[in-house]
């Protein structure tokens, strides 16, 4: 069994660093996390605003705030691309040891140039403006690809000395705007020749094409339940082998699940039915569950079932951190790394904590969540609260109590082996 997870582990580790360590996946993963602080800003106000409960919106109308509240939301979530253009070129030039304020604004630039225009009647005249359509998240791909293609120039253009340079004793802030004068003129025109290619395709835009050729198939793949089934098992079976499979997994489908999330957002703030089931909301609500493996059920046994006093200590060390969703004392000190015991229930439980939720919403018992995107580290049934529903909470909680019962019989092996080895350490000292 050591020989067999030895080998594995020889094949996995390095393709899985590789993934991680990539500097254009790593950007993406970056600039995505930035996103999550705007995401649920947006998605608190549209929840406030669309609460379902008939006095409390009739007070909202009375108190004249809705308005108020449908305008957070249309400068968080429904302008998520601009903040996305912009946080994955700076991630992206920084990780070259370059500023990376001067081309996350030229990719704000670079994006609303290839953004095409809508047009409306103001007093007899045609008006020109930019509509929230591509704003939000049918422009994500869009503004991903573009903070990439955007950053990756300004570094070769720099590198290549193609740069005004300015004399000593002029301020540095001063030196860099001048230093970007010239990779600014040369990307910006070639996104207008990008624009006029694309003015003349039946799409119109390249936003169009992105969106129906490559965002649209990718959202349909990454949001099956068996494209979750296979992520998850990804991420859990990394972590046996010490890797953080979550980092290594997020920097592929991030992208795919926040749009899903947004979409689901912006139908909620609409009034309309959340079109999807599987989201990075739903792995954050139902599957990571005390973090990976899902191991509050884990972190309850040894805290209420355990006989051996090193798994009661970590248990009561454990569970504050575990209700937050943070588990690395159980990770590190049960171990679950290369423990061939534990494996099993630390694949199993995601999996099927994923399934049976995915399931229950499919069928209708509960609602789809509204994609409220929340920080690491909010705990259970508060983080399942703010989407929207009493219902999310309570499935939390019988999946943990599933939980429970999958990791249970493991566990007492393990604990029964941890009790001999106190008992045995305990006899000669007494003699």
């Amino acid at each position: 069994m050591n020989l067999n997870l030895e080998a594995l582990q020889n094949k996995i580790v390095p393709v899985a660093n590789k993934v991680q360590s990539n500097t254009y996946l790593s950007s993406i993963m970056d600039g995505m996390s930035g996103l999550l602080a705007p995401i649920l800003v947006g998605a608190i106000a549209t929840l406030l605003n669309n609460l379902p409960f008939e006095p409390y919106q009739a007070f909202l109308e009375t108190i004249h705030i809705k308005p108020y509240l449908a305008v957070a939301t249309n400068f968080t979530t429904d302008i998520i691309a601009l903040f996305a253009v912009f946080l994955v070129a700076y991630n992206l030039v920084r990780k070259f040891d370059m500023d990376g304020v001067i081309p996350g604004v030229y990719a704000i630039v670079c994006f609303l140039v290839l953004t095409p225009l809508a047009q409306v009647e103001v007093d007899g005249e045609m008006t020109n403006f930019i509509s929230f359509e591509w704003l939000g998240a049918a422009g994500l791909f869009v503004a991903i690809i573009l903070g990439l293609v955007v950053g990756r120039l300004y570094v070769a253009i720099v590198r290549k000395g193609l740069i005004i340079r300015m004399p000593e004793g002029v301020p540095p802030t001063i030196q860099r705007t001048f230093a970007g004068l010239v990779p600014g003129f040369i990307i910006v025109a070639l996104m207008l020749i990008v624009k006029a290619i694309f003015n003349v395709t039946p799409w119109g835009s390249v936003h169009a094409v992105i969106y129906t050729f490559l965002q649209t198939p990718l959202q349909n793949l990454g949001g099956s339940i068996w494209a979750l089934l296979l992520a998850m098992f990804v991420v859990h079976l990394l972590w046996l082998f010490g890797i953080h499979g979550m980092l290594v997994v997020l920097s592929v489908m991030m992208p795919i699940w926040i749009s899903l999330d947004l979409q689901n957002l912006e139908a909620y703030q609409a009034g309309e039915p959340l079109p999807n089931i599987v989201g990075l909301a739903f792995v954050m609500v139902y599957i990571l569950l005390g973090g990976s493996g899902a191991t509050l059920g884990l972190n309850l046994l040894m805290l209420f079932r355990a006989k051996s006093q090193r798994f009661k200590t970590l248990g009561k060390l454990a569970i504050p951190a575990g209700i937050c969703g943070i588990n690395e004392p159980i990770m590190f000190g049960t171990p679950i790394i290369l423990n061939p015991i534990m494996a099993i229930p630390f694949i199993l439980s995601p999996l099927l904590c994923a399934l049976v939720a995915y399931i229950v919403t499919a069928i209708g018992i509960v609602p789809p969540l509204m994609g409220a995107n929340v920080p690491l580290g909010t705990p259970i049934i508060i983080i399942a609260l703010l989407q929207g529903s009493w219902k999310f909470a309570v499935l939390e909680i019988l999946l943990v109590i599933m939980t429970i019962f999958i990791y249970y019989p493991f566990f007492r092996i393990a604990d029964n082996q941890a009790y001999a080895q106190e008992q045995g350490e305990e006899q000669p000292a007494e003699a």
